[in-house]
């Protein structure tokens, strides 16, 4: 099934109805409230969180009246959120009560980092000690020293210092000798998160703390792979669909083959709609919402680095021109924040956080209307609340 199958009985719905859809979804035209703060981290397919800082302002661009504190009480006191690395094995924050769907619903993306430790001649067995021995220390939060302490006194081996590059500088981190290789304690650490043997836990003395799930999460719920997959999808494809095999397995980040059988698993459950001449594929259920959507009112809304909103398609040609490509998907993997304007990336922009001021600078590909440049203003404004800032100033060019 790809973006060019034809299919007879296919349903056509134009880009603005698509659009008007997944923006929709992600409670991007109408706010939930901060009470509703755990559903849209679930609705959104959850907030990509390699920075904590970016996951926080997705949630916030998507809900009225949200504090900073609110999401980390929801973390670390309500625990009703959970951060872990899960889909493209990447760190995100999403519901506890969807903690075995995001991460059992992913689990095959396992067979990627066998692979990887095939080719470089580490053995699966003995690394599969080493997070055996980790999650047997997690009956309450640890911190990195102490899994690595643990695990030497459950399998009587030694820590030793691995050298290597964290975000491009030299850096070295324990580890653990397996025959010539050293296997990081950060792997182990990663192999237990997605696995759902581990999840992150508070941070102490400025330390971040790993737990086992079903020790932490009130709301701990575990589910077979088979079922958490097809969940998963089905959760896929209402934030961003209609969408394409190749658009769910760039955002899950499986091997082809497994992507497919997941994929193929659902179909019964699946519409096929025509967007301009190309086929892809939308929840039964959904296709009132699709073909009924549209805008009525203008969209403009500050989306920070790694936003989901920009990682549901293969293509992104419906959100932003060929010309401006590179300034929002960056090399690496980086995404720049935008200013999206009724579904369309319209800028870039960027913010610095003094005592005192929240300096918000704003790169328009273009000219922007008085009015949008005034919904921007709003937005900004109502960032320096969130982010508890005494002022705000914000400059265009």
């Amino acid at each position: 099934m790809t973006a060019r199958t034809p299919v007879i009985d296919a349903i056509p719905v134009s880009r603005e109805q698509v659009s008007a859809f997944r923006l929709s979804r992600h409670h991007l035209i109408d706010q939930a409230p901060a009470s509703g703060l755990v559903q849209v981290a679930g609705d959104m397919g959850g907030a990509q969180a390699q920075l904590l800082s970016a996951a926080q302002i997705s949630l916030w661009a998507r809900t009225r009246g949200l504090r900073v504190a609110d999401v980390e009480e929801a973390l670390w006191r309500d625990r009703t959120l959970v951060k872990s690395w899960c889909i493209r094995g990447t760190l995100h924050l999403i519901p506890s009560r969807d903690f075995a769907v995001f991460l059992r619903g992913s689990s095959r993306r396992d067979a990627r980092w066998i692979a990887w430790m095939a080719r470089a001649k580490i053995p699966t067995d003995a690394v599969d000690r080493l997070v055996g021995a980790m999650r047997k220390a997690l009956d309450r939060p640890r911190t990195r020293p102490e899994i690595a302490e643990r695990i030497s006194a459950s399998l009587g081996i030694k820590i030793v210092q691995k050298s290597g590059r964290g975000w491009g500088n030299p850096s070295t981190a324990a580890g653990f000798r397996i025959g010539r290789a050293v296997f990081s304690l950060d792997g182990v650490i990663f192999l237990a998160c997605t696995r759902s043997q581990a999840c992150f836990g508070p941070v102490r003395d400025g330390e971040a703390t790993f737990v086992r799930p079903e020790k932490w999460l009130p709301d701990w719920d575990d589910l077979p792979p088979e079922k958490a997959e097809l969940e998963l999808l089905r959760r896929y494809l209402r934030a961003h669909g209609p969408a394409t095999l190749q658009d769910f397995n760039i955002w899950i980040g499986l091997r082809a083959a497994d992507a497919r059988d997941v994929w193929t698993r659902l179909e019964p459950e699946l519409a096929a709609v025509d967007v301009d001449g190309q086929t892809a594929w939308v929840l039964r259920e959904d296709l009132p919402a699709l073909t009924e959507a549209k805008l009525d009112v203008s969209v403009i809304r500050l989306l920070p680095s790694f936003d989901s909103f920009l990682l549901g398609q293969k293509d992104h040609r419906h959100l932003v021109e060929r010309a401006h490509h590179a300034r929002v998907y960056r090399p690496q993997g980086w995404l720049s924040p935008v200013v999206l304007v009724d579904g369309r990336v319209a800028a870039v922009w960027s913010y610095e956080r003094t005592s005192r001021r929240l300096q918000v600078r704003v790169k328009p590909f273009g000219p922007l209307p008085a009015a949008v440049r005034t919904a921007v203003r709003d937005e900004a404004e109502d960032l320096r609340r969130f982010l508890d800032a005494p002022e705000m100033a914000i400059r265009f060019g």
